[in-house]
């Protein structure tokens, strides 16, 4: 008997991940104790929950102030902030990592997101990132821009565990997968421990369904209105189907006998924007064996409350899932142009996120001085 819808869930083969963090939750006890009560195995940041977490954060006070007086400019005041983070809440989570052999109690932690057409700069910060942290349980994020994807095979094969982030379309997918492969190829020449690198690729959900449900409005037929909020849901179980696909095959086989980890499909996302659907949809409707999905702390409540688990939910509607994309082709939505869109909107956003923990840090420094 399972005693809650999130252990359901991770008693179906997925791995809870808090789409949050701040040093008071560190603080507090409350990411213990959500790992405690809501089955919790890891955490994902990005420069959004920094910004957020920096502005109304009293805690980090101190250390503002320490660095203001080292003479510490706001870039690297940035950095020494959230890696000590980062850095903390990997403590946390050791006990998961140890006892799952590596495979969850992960926290993740971005580049800077200007650099995200930035192939060397990204290489070159997911190194420091991975340096300063010093936790075998990090991971470091990577936008799968086409920027992204060399960098990505770089840090794998440099024996660093990525979290490739932005992924939309399932094109991109499958190169970001061809990256990893080649990382992995690159470690296991270098004579590194394949066993030691992990990565997930994080699948982003609901803002597919944002974008075309609008371009479906605009669109306005009956048949088109017909098709809103199914997109966000197949593009992912497609992406399953991919993953199933790829990880079957004679290249990534090689690899895992060789002692290699599958590169985990990661829903990312997973808040519903659109009042009028269920609160835990990219949830109940994306359960699979070995994802993850990372979840605002709302909806993981919501899931807790609930959430209805029945099974596995993606490996039998592939079918299903074509035809939506199909249907939304046919009435006049272009998927290419919507997932670029998306990827370039996301990068944007997380610029504009962290040019506001930039001022926010700024600020902060220049008050304590």
């Amino acid at each position: 008997m399972t005693s809650s819808p999130t252990a359901a869930l991770s008693e179906a083969g997925v791995s809870i991940w808090l789409d949050d963090l701040s040093r008071e939750r560190i603080a507090s006890g409350d990411l213990a104790r959500l790992i405690a009560e809501r089955d919790v195995v890891g955490v994902t940041t990005n420069p959004t929950i920094f910004a957020g977490a920096l502005a109304k954060g009293e805690r980090y006070d101190d250390q503002v102030h320490e660095l203001a007086a080292a003479g510490a400019d706001v870039d690297t005041a940035v950095f020494e902030i959230t890696t000590d983070d980062v850095r903390d809440a990997a403590d946390v989570f050791r006990p998961v990592y140890d006892r799952s052999s590596g495979f969850d109690g992960r926290v993740s932690i971005e580049v800077a997101p200007g650099l995200a057409r930035d192939t060397a700069g990204t290489i070159a910060e997911a190194k420091a990132l991975w340096a300063k942290v010093d936790r075998p349980n990090a991971m470091i994020k990577i936008p799968a821009t086409v920027e992204g994807l060399d960098a990505i095979t770089e840090a794998i094969g440099s024996g660093i565990s990525v979290n490739v982030t932005l992924i939309f379309s399932l094109d991109r997918y499958r190169q970001v997968i061809e990256a990893y492969l080649a990382g992995l190829e690159q470690a296991k020449a270098a004579g590194l421990d394949l066993s030691t690198i992990h990565s997930v690729a994080s699948f982003f959900v609901s803002r597919v369904d944002t974008e075309i449900d609008k371009r479906l409005v605009a669109i306005g037929t009956d048949e088109a209105l017909a098709l809103k909020s199914k997109a966000g849901v197949a593009n992912a179980r497609l992406a399953y189907e991919l993953f199933e696909q790829e990880f079957g095959g004679e290249r990534a086989s090689a690899l895992l006998a060789a002692g290699a980890n599958r590169q985990r499909p990661l829903w990312a996302s997973t808040g519903v924007k659109d009042p009028a659907l269920p609160d835990t949809l990219y949830v109940t409707e994306l359960v699979a064996p070995g994802v993850v999905n990372t979840m605002p702390e709302k909806t993981l409540e919501a899931t807790f409350d609930h959430g209805v688990i029945t099974g596995d939910t993606v490996t039998g509607a592939y079918t299903q899932a074509a035809e939506v994309l199909d249907a939304l082709a046919g009435v006049g939505v272009d998927y290419d142009d919507v997932t670029l869109v998306l990827e370039n909107e996301g990068v944007d956003k997380f610029i504009v996120s962290w040019n506001e923990l930039l001022d926010t840090v700024r600020g902060a420094l220049e008050a304590a001085r």
